[in-house]
């Protein structure tokens, strides 16, 4: 009997999380080999992820150099790849949502003709620089995919309107797969800092903000509000794992730096992150997967971005979009820390992303379309 190889390629943080559930679940099917290939678009944070899921990269383009850029990235995505194409031969490439790997990756297996699986496909703003590179990047492998799972209806409807060829599935998102390997409510923390938080007695609130489409006063007014929010709660404490980026860094010392009951740390591996999230109060953020996680474990999340990719969790009750201007971010935080009927409605909102079965549906989607079964699987559908 054949095996399908199927080569899953990614190299951000983001990515690992959300594709490492997957890696596994193809791994159970006999007819199916699941191939991890990695690019290295971000190093140390991606190895951790890869520690924590007991996987074993069977290819490491290791692309990351100082200072990289949108060109050396995808360059030397592409070259890499067409080695690794050439060597395994893969019957289908998978990507994950909207990286530089997920363009480079989807290009590189459409100029060797081999079919494209787009997890995480149909996320739109419309606004071809923000998220910036994210929104071309999803666009252009939404052109490439032939499979394509979305997570939820309306990211589906999004690729049925533009009429993408291939056959589009509704999932729900991996990122919920992720959290049954890693939250614990008995685990203790690796950070020492974090198991002294006192959860029960403060509002701990979970930060990160590292968008580049933020970079200058958006995010200065952002840190700004957030120092204005501890300064006039005595009982709040922020947590910032503050991205490598040399430009978010510069930013959080200057305006969060040496303040009382902020602590800036280093970036947490994805066990920390989402063992963080169960403990917290709520969310501030600008990331993308957090509107996802954060929800699941019944934390209301302020989305620090003009618009978001992420609609449903908008519309659930789940995220709030609070711009990007000390004023609307201050306002938000506050109606949360403030009204407790504000609070309790997002928190019991139901979360539209996922039950923790997207990754077998994109198994056996996969299977269907190489006619190792004649069962498509039913689409998830949120209540």
């Amino acid at each position: 009997m054949k095996k399908y190889k199927i080569m899953s390629v990614f190299g951000t943080r983001p990515e690992a999380i959300k594709m490492a559930p997957l890696v596994k679940e193809l791994g159970k099917y006999d007819d199916l080999e699941s191939i991890c290939c990695l690019t290295g678009q971000h190093r140390e944070m991606l190895d951790s992820v890869m520690e924590i899921f007991k996987l074993q990269a069977d290819f490491d383009l290791n692309i990351m150099e100082k200072r990289q850029t949108l060109s050396t990235i995808t360059t030397k995505t592409l070259l890499g790849m067409e080695r690794v194409m050439e060597q395994c031969k893969p019957d289908m490439i998978l990507v994950h949502g909207d990286t530089s790997t997920t363009f480079a990756g989807a290009l590189a297996a459409f100029y060797h003709q081999v079919p494209v699986g787009h997890v995480e496909a149909g996320l739109r703003t419309y606004d071809k620089y923000s998220p910036f590179p994210e929104e071309m990047n999803r666009t252009l492998v939404g052109d490439i995919a032939d499979l394509h799972f979305s997570p939820t209806r309306a990211n589906a409807e999004n690729l049925r309107r533009e009429s993408v060829a291939g056959e589009v599935f509704i999932t729900g998102n991996t990122a919920i797969d992720a959290m049954g390997y890693t939250v614990k409510a008995d685990r203790k923390f690796q950070d020492e800092l974090l198991n002294r938080l006192d959860f029960e007695h403060h509002r701990i609130i979970a930060v990160t903000c590292h968008r580049r489409e933020n970079y200058g006063k958006p995010m200065e007014d952002v840190m700004s509000a957030i120092a204005e929010v501890v300064r006039t709660h005595e009982d709040v404490e922020v947590v910032y794992p503050v991205h490598l980026s040399p430009v978010v860094r510069e930013c959080a010392q200057k305006y969060l730096g040496g303040k009382e009951r902020i602590h800036l740390i280093d970036p947490l591996d994805v066990e920390e992150m989402h063992n963080l999230l169960a403990r917290c109060f709520m969310v501030m953020t600008d990331s993308g997967g957090l509107q996802e996680e954060a929800p699941a474990l019944g934390k209301p999340v302020l989305v620090m971005r003009r618009e978001t990719e992420r609609p449903e969790a908008i519309a659930a009750g789940t995220a709030k979009l609070a711009g990007v201007t000390y004023e609307g971010v201050l306002a938000e935080a506050n109606r949360l820390l403030d009204d407790s009927a504000a609070y309790q409605a997002m928190a019991k909102a139901v979360n539209p992303y996922g039950d923790g079965h997207a990754c077998r549906r994109i198994a056996q989607a996969i299977r269907w379309h190489f006619g190792l079964t004649d069962e498509r699987p039913a689409d998830f559908l949120a209540e």
